[in-house]
């Protein structure tokens, strides 16, 4: 019998594009052999909508056919089966599901809110769960928890966009005390959107300011020197981790933007088609470093199913520094699995079964007590000190 995976993504994010490429180019290469595989779109106002057509990138530059031929629907639970029932005054069930799979990115879904959403259903789901997705997708959390174990980051500071307005001479001092060139990011967004170098006080007002247009946290590093960018992905959870080949990317930008990532003739191939050397041109010591550091964090944030993580190198002092954790990245790192002989569908067959395997762990865990302390309850006067 085959697993009804239901594959998310979408979603109201600046990366909703993103996800699309991203799901569509998992759901290609699973094994439909062993999965029925289920779409569910989530579209920028927050509608669920399912349907087959969904997994034909064409229907999404029409979205008035796409929500012709697609159906709304809502994730439900019923006597411990888990189905996407339609919406409107006469309900459904469309598809019943095994186990969700989010491919998702970006704020409002990446970002601990939909796994909230799923934890709540009880549904199985693959990949990180709320508390290491939330931290994940927060910047300033990160560095927090990296420096609280002695990893290596850059030098930063950060700030609410409310508190800069109110002083921006004090933050723009207490930035430029990092030295310029700096690299100023909104604290929350990934796909490097709203992400600028700035080399002198202009720009860097000009950026902070676009930046805190997407995020109300604003996070400003000092720039590595010398900088040699690479990432590798990591593969597990908490109990074991595997991981991939590390990358070089080949950027003369500096650091990858979004457009570099998606708008440059890599529409509809992603992250993957990006400019990368596989293996990175690193020496062995360089090498194991990385790889130390990657499995510290990702046992550190809790991670679960397949992430990259971001590492910036100079290259004059060997100095390695932890960039970022990417909960789920774009492609989902396949790429960097593929020099390893490790097909994108056994990829996919790994990241369900660790979804299914976390499951079974969580439910032999005690989540509720049996008995009822209200059973026997007389009112206020019997709870002292108890307010309602």
């Amino acid at each position: 019998m085959k697993i009804k995976v239901g594959v998310i993504f979408g979603g109201a994010s600046v990366e909703h594009e993103v996800s699309i490429i991203s799901a569509l180019q998992a759901i290609k290469n699973m094994d439909e052999s062993k999965y029925q595989i289920i779409p569910i779109y989530v579209d920028k106002k927050g509608v669920w909508r399912t349907g087959e057509v969904l997994k034909d990138i064409n229907i999404y530059k029409d979205l008035d056919e796409l929500n012709r031929f697609s159906t709304k629907c809502i994730l439900i639970r019923n006597d411990n089966k888990f189905y996407l029932q339609t919406t409107g005054l006469i309900k459904r069930y469309k598809y019943e599901l095994d186990i969700a799979f989010p491919i998702v990115h970006g704020t409002n879904m990446e970002d601990g809110k939909l796994q909230g959403y799923l934890e709540t259903i009880g549904i199985p789901y693959v990949g990180s769960d709320v508390t290491s997705s939330a931290i994940g997708q927060d910047k300033v959390m990160q560095k927090a928890l990296y420096k609280s174990i002695n990893l290596p980051v850059c030098d930063y500071i950060w700030f609410y966009d409310f508190d800069y307005n109110q002083d921006s001479l004090e933050y723009l001092k207490k930035c430029e005390k990092l030295g310029y060139p700096l690299i100023v990011k909104p604290a929350n967004l990934g796909s490097s959107v709203g992400i600028k170098v700035v080399n002198n006080e202009v720009e860097l007002r000009e950026a902070i300011k676009d930046a805190y247009s997407y995020d109300k946290k604003i996070l400003v590093e000092k720039v590595v020197s010398n900088l040699k960018e690479v990432n590798i992905s990591v593969l597990g959870n908490y109990k074991s981790q595997e991981l991939s080949l590390i990358e070089e990317v080949n950027n003369t930008n500096h650091m990858l933007t979004y457009e570099d990532k998606y708008i440059n003739g890599n529409k509809s191939k992603g992250l993957s088609s990006s400019k990368r050397k596989i293996p990175a041109d690193i020496n062995n010591k360089l090498k194991t470093k990385v790889e130390e550091i990657a499995r510290n964090a990702f046992k550190a944030l809790g991670n679960s199913g397949v992430v990259r993580i971001d590492f910036l190198i100079d290259s004059k002092s060997n100095e390695v520094l932890i960039n970022e954790i990417n909960t789920c990245p774009g492609s989902l790192s396949f790429y960097l699995w593929e020099p390893s002989n490790k097909k994108y569908s056994d990829l996919l067959d790994e990241l369900i079964k660790i979804g299914i395997r976390n499951y079974q762990e969580k439910i032999k865990k005690i989540n509720s007590f049996d008995s009822n302390i209200l059973s026997d309850f007389n009112g206020t006067k019997g709870v002292k000190g108890t307010k309602f």
